[in-house]
């Protein structure tokens, strides 16, 4: 199965296209104009955007980054060329090469470039020379763009930390999982409500990491996390309790009732089958808590019943 590609990928795939087409257009621009000289650059260029756009195609990390380092060559050589011819206008072009480097590293290397390449961009300026009022405009961009990107990535790993769901898959954290029971269990145990919880195990989640790779173990994970919600209701949650073992929370549920969704949810997800792995293999088991019984007892157990469920 081809890894499914971020809309991130996408994107950054359309635009070294786009790249593709204005370096053709310019060299195109050149003969007609008759800067024969003047052609070579782009037109060498324009096989290496196309190599980095299959890269960049592709699902693979290592592939993308490579992608990444020959636009970010590319987009140098172009800069380097007509920065020469363009010092009226400095102010304009001192801000491409950092932010082309910004947007196409990590934060890290790129500052790095950027302060290690100040010089370089300076003398190309400023046909030689070091203008000081080049250098400070220069550094003080590099520093703003720097800032707002360490923002944005802050705020990132801010809202992925506090987020309840799991990043593979659309069902709760361990931890978010655990809180959501322990509220679920006293309610019902004040209430005198029902409450139920069905065991889930994927064994089939340890091998086909192994034998196909981490696209099929996602496309298995959001097939079964996405075949298991179709079948429940609204407050009913579903969260991972380890690598291959999940819980569903059944709130206001008897145990009848939760036989027959646990009915529900075997029928259907045998239902689902992968091209590589076939057949999803499910494993059920229904647990409810016992009359008097507290929370720790109640979730030793379910963490009991869920290891005995793996060895079976």
């Amino acid at each position: 199965m081809v890894e499914p590609r971020s809309p991130r990928s996408r994107l950054f795939t359309l635009a070294i296209g786009i790249g593709i087409v204005l370096l053709l257009g310019q060299a195109l621009w050149f003969y007609l104009m008759g800067h024969y000289t003047r052609i070579l650059l782009p037109a060498l260029l324009s096989p290496v955007m196309a190599v980095a756009a299959l890269l960049a195609a592709t699902a693979s990390v290592k592939a993308s980054r490579t992608a990444a380092y020959l636009v970010l060559i590319c987009g140098f050589l172009l800069i380097a060329v007509e920065l020469p011819g363009h010092s009226s206008t400095a102010a304009l072009w001192i801000g491409l090469p950092p932010v082309l480097t910004l947007v196409l590293l990590p934060l890290g290397p790129a500052v790095l470039l950027n302060l290690a390449l100040t010089p370089v961009w300076l003398a190309l300026l400023g046909n030689g020379e070091l203008a000081p009022e080049l250098a400070v405009g220069y550094l003080a961009l590099v520093a703003v763009a720097t800032l707002a990107l360490w923002d944005r990535l802050r705020q990132r790993d801010l809202l992925k930390a506090t987020d309840p769901r799991e990043h593979e898959c659309p069902a709760l954290t361990r931890k978010s999982l655990h809180e959501r029971l322990t509220g679920e269990f006293e309610r019902a145990r004040l209430l005198e409500c029902p409450l139920a919880v069905v065991l889930l195990h994927l064994p089939q989640l340890d091998m086909t990491r192994e034998q196909f790779g981490d696209a099929t173990r996602r496309a298995m994970l959001t097939a079964f996390c996405q075949g298991t919600l179709r079948h429940c209701r609204e407050l009913d949650t579903l969260g991972r309790e380890d690598e291959t073992a999940f819980w569903l929370i059944l709130p206001n549920t008897t145990e009848n009732g939760a036989l027959l969704v646990q009915q529900r949810l075997q029928q259907a997800l045998e239902q689902v089958v992968l091209v590589e792995t076939g057949p999803l293999e499910v494993r059920l088991r229904l647990e409810t808590p016992h009359s008097g019984e507290r929370w720790p007892a109640f979730l030793t157990r379910l963490q009991g019943m869920t290891q005995a469920l793996a060895t079976d």
